[in-house]
């Protein structure tokens, strides 16, 4: 074990602040980089479109503006367009085919319709999960994601001092239809390529939840590569991905492990990263790279880029970081930078693959999931 991964249990042994206790300011999320990282200045607020039928342009970025109560739309050239209200310290979003965004807040999982910018209204969830609050351990949605046909929203809702639930919104009906009982604190929700099963991040509960979304029936399945430590540790699961090729989620371990699961065993196999920093936000490309965000106890962030065959280069950023998506094309990156304990800042940082430059760009309020539109194929509100 590393002298650096030595002090970082202690500290979190002394403290118990980690991911489960305490009252940081963030969405869910532990570091102790972000202790050290003071916050930006709140950038100024988008003004809202003049006119209800401007059209949004492909490409254009979609934040959730995890400290406010907005997403954002931005130029991922000049920055914010315009910011939709959509309800109390917004978490994660999906984007469906037809252009809609879920978007997980505290209050519910809102509808905006990514075309027109409009706000369609609001799911209120089924479980009780307390007040409508800030900060990262808020109560309410957290994860989310569509199915493949876009007919079914998978939210995984935190219920404070509890277990997490996953609930099922048909998003015809705009209707929760069925909850599931998964992990604490779902940070991550995803969904296998055939649309049969979800996968539901338990975040303090070291677990993912595979969910049968025939039946239903959920099972818990451990992912902790260094073993269940309990609520003061910090090396829990954050996010996770589905590899197209084989359907086995990728978790990455604090740039030191890739928990590879298999979802249908329950087997765990571990591959060596490199990063050696605290690892959040993941996403995949179309050729099955692998960017994963992370943050190291200086409060500097980094973005590791990881091939198919394991081999991997690290891309330093300023400052703490969250999540991340990738443009269309695989050639851009876009980290957001309202990591979820302190240290966040109110934009996102552009990356580009193929050489590593990197450049900041302001990007609405502590922005947190983030999803890079593409042409829709229409429908009507």
């Amino acid at each position: 074990m590393s002298t650096r991964r030595a002090g970082t249990l202690l500290l979190a042994a002394l403290l118990l602040s980690g991911c489960a206790t305490g009252n940081g300011g963030g969405g869910g999320g532990d570091s102790a980089a972000a202790a050290s990282a003071a916050p930006s200045s709140p950038a100024p607020a988008p003004t809202p479109d003049p006119s209800p039928g401007v059209r949004t342009p492909e490409g254009t970025l979609l934040v959730a503006d995890f400290g406010g109560d907005t997403v954002t739309f931005v130029d991922p050239a000049r920055g914010p367009l315009a910011s939709v209200r959509v309800g109390t310290a917004p978490y994660g979003l999906a984007v469906g085919a037809d252009g809609r965004a879920w978007v997980a807040t505290a209050e519910g999982v809102a509808i905006v319709d990514t075309t027109t910018r409009e706000n369609l209204g609001r799911v209120p969830y089924e479980t009780g999960s307390g007040p409508a609050t800030t900060g990262e351990y808020r109560g309410g949605g957290m994860g989310i994601a569509l199915s493949p046909d876009g007919g079914r929203a998978y939210v995984g809702v935190n219920v404070p001092g509890g277990k997490g639930v996953l609930e099922v919104i048909d998003t015809a009906s705009r209707q929760v239809t069925d909850t599931v009982p998964v992990g604490r604190r779902p940070f991550d929700v995803d969904v296998s390529k055939d649309g049969r099963e979800v996968y539901a991040t338990g975040h303090d509960s070291y677990d993912v939840t595979a969910v049968r979304t025939d039946t239903l029936k959920g099972r818990r399945l451990v992912v902790a590569p260094y073993g269940e430590q309990g609520l003061g540790s910090w090396l829990k699961p954050h996010y996770a991905v589905v590899r197209p090729s084989d359907g086995r989620l990728l978790l990455p371990f604090e740039g030191e492990r890739l928990a590879v699961l298999d979802p249908g065993t329950g087997r765990v196999t571990i591959e060596r990263m490199t990063a050696g920093v605290h690892q959040h936000g993941a996403a995949l490309t179309a050729d099955g790279t692998l960017l994963a965000v992370g943050a190291d106890e200086g409060g500097e962030g980094s973005l590791t880029v990881r091939a198919p065959d394991g081999e991997e280069r690290v891309i330093g950023l300023e400052g703490p970081h969250e999540d991340v998506a990738v443009s269309k094309d695989g050639r851009t990156a876009y980290v957001t930078g309202g990591f979820t304990r302190d240290g966040y800042w109110n934009g996102i940082t552009v990356v580009d693959l193929e050489s590593g430059d990197a450049r900041r760009l302001a990007a609405g309020a502590r922005p947190l999931g983030i999803a890079v539109l593409q042409r829709t194929s229409g429908h009507s509100a």
